[in-house]
């Protein structure tokens, strides 16, 4: 009986240390967190509530809680409420934030070549754009040394659109603007191409534009139509006037830490819902600029469209101050990939 009873005991003993054994050995296991419980990640924007921005997150949030069964979750915060576009991606360069978008120029700190994607009049439509961040074997290479070097992984490229003025003055030519202050982001190619067109650049973050031009630090902004609405520059600065003088979108990008955490089958799925997402960004403000403009007109503002001929021929010297700067090789290479889709 003893002996029975012995055998019993250490037959239980086994089966447990087994148990311990094997949790312990999932705990190790790359994606094994997410098997145990849910992994709730963090993606940050400054775009308001009530942009494209913001709706197309919340779509991407549904859309990785649908691919991963549950496994990965996403919370927004929207507003800078964690941080503006610079310090988002330092952040999610050392693993601090999940998932970030903004600019592809924001991301040229990390990166300096991606400056040259923000060269005026790059494309002339949204379908040029889009072919250029999906199929330029330029935008690749880089996207790809992005990931590699900088721990920053772009997953899709969301829409914002082509960036434009709003400012208290009306101007129809750069003659007209004569060293005008203008908040502006600090970054090279931006500062170069205002500079070209006759602004005073003033650097500060999105976040403080509104109050900057409500008190005249400045006298207004340049952003594409749908940040214009979404954070109401118009109220303050309601000339609108599109220059369109670069092509703007958004990519969107995970850290590479993060990325290294999930699962295959969970970067699948988180893949999945940042093209699904980029897809649905596209349409929803190619399909919302008149529309956006209309209700910006309603509220007071005024829309003047100028003649782009006139911009183009004072922001040529941009072009050969990029070749100097990044290497003819490289700018030629990425303006005969941008020459080829408008044919």
């Amino acid at each position: 009986m003893k002996r029975r009873n012995l055998l019993h005991k250490a037959c239980a003993f086994g089966a447990a240390g087994s148990l311990l054994i094997a949790g312990a050995t999932a705990l190790l296991l790359p994606g094994a967190a997410s098997a145990q419980a849910p992994v709730t990640l963090k993606f940050s924007h400054t775009d308001t509530p009530i942009g494209a921005r913001q709706k197309t997150a919340e779509l991407f949030a549904k859309k990785v809680e649908e691919y991963t069964k549950g496994r990965v979750k996403v919370q927004i915060f929207h507003s800078g409420q964690l941080a503006n576009d610079t310090k988002s991606l330092e952040q999610l360069q050392l693993g601090g934030l999940d998932f970030a978008v903004t600019g592809a120029s924001s991301y040229a700190p990390h990166l300096r070549e991606l400056n040259l994607l923000s060269l005026p009049y790059l494309v002339d439509s949204y379908e040029q754009g889009w072919r250029l961040y999906d199929e330029s074997k330029w935008t690749k290479e880089y996207f790809e040394k992005l990931a590699a070097t900088k721990n920053i992984r772009i997953l899709s490229t969301w829409e914002a659109g082509f960036r434009s003025f709003s400012t208290k003055r009306p101007f129809t030519s750069p003659a007209d603007i004569n060293g005008t202050k203008l908040r502006a982001f600090k970054n090279d190619m931006f500062l170069q191409l205002l500079g070209a067109m006759g602004w005073n650049a003033v650097v500060m973050p999105v976040t403080e534009a509104y109050l900057a031009i409500q008190q005249g630090v400045v006298e207004g902004q340049e952003n594409p139509i749908d940040t214009i609405y979404s954070q109401k520059f118009y109220e303050v600065a309601p000339i609108l006037t599109l220059t369109e003088h670069v092509y703007s979108p958004i990519p969107m990008a995970v850290s590479e830490r993060t990325w290294k955490k999930l699962s295959t089958d969970e970067q699948a799925g988180v893949k999945k819902a940042a093209l699904e997402a980029a897809a649905f960004s596209r349409q929803e403000v190619k399909g919302n600029d008149e529309k956006v403009l209309a209700e910006m007109v309603s509220k007071g503002a005024t829309v003047n469209r100028v003649d782009k001929a006139v911009f183009r021929k004072v922001m040529e010297p941009v072009y050969e101050t990029a070749r100097k700067d990044y290497g003819k090789d490289v700018v030629d290479r990425l303006l005969d990939e941008a020459a080829a889709l408008k044919r």
